[in-house]
């Protein structure tokens, strides 16, 4: 009996803490609106992405370094990545062109304006975008944004 006492004691010190910890933290927030017209939003190329493929990102709230964020990405015409994953999980709404989902065994999913993606942490995925316009899309992650390559082996690179 001491022992679950001791047990939930602990736990309700714990939680009371949590509390006063977000209680703290949200006091420092500043609660104003946030209102950017497109034209306002600061563009860059995108850390991670490949130097010198046009591929932009505008962070919108959060550390792309250490996460979680919510980011604008804009893939160029044409775009494509290679086979990598990503530490964190990504949410995705495309929100212009199209968001084309590569799954580790080269099989295809196309995403059009609208829609909706999820990858957990490590799936190993290619991405494209549309052959005919630029694709952007609204991206939120959990932890830190970085674009990990997955290395081919050499029998797979000699079949293709």
């Amino acid at each position: 009996m001491k022992r679950l006492l001791s047990s939930l004691t602990l736990v309700l010190v714990g939680l009371i803490f949590m509390s006063a910890h977000n209680a703290l933290a949200q006091k420092k927030m500043k609660k104003e609106p946030v209102l950017w017209a497109a034209e306002d939003i600061k563009w860059d190329t995108l850390k991670g992405s490949p130097p010198g493929s046009g591929v932009m990102g505008a962070v919108l709230w959060g550390s792309l370094e250490k996460g979680p964020f919510g980011a604008l990405v804009k893939f160029p015409p044409g775009f494509k990545a290679p086979l990598h994953y990503h530490s964190s999980e990504l949410k995705l709404v495309v929100i212009k062109g199209a968001y084309i989902y590569v799954t580790e065994k080269g099989e295809e999913k196309r995403f059009g304006s609208g829609s909706y993606i999820y990858e957990p942490a490590r799936d190993r995925h290619a991405t494209r975008g549309a052959e005919d316009s630029e694709t952007i899309f609204f991206t939120e992650g959990s932890g830190k944004f970085d674009v990990v390559p997955i290395e081919m082996k050499k029998d797979k690179m000699m079949k293709k």
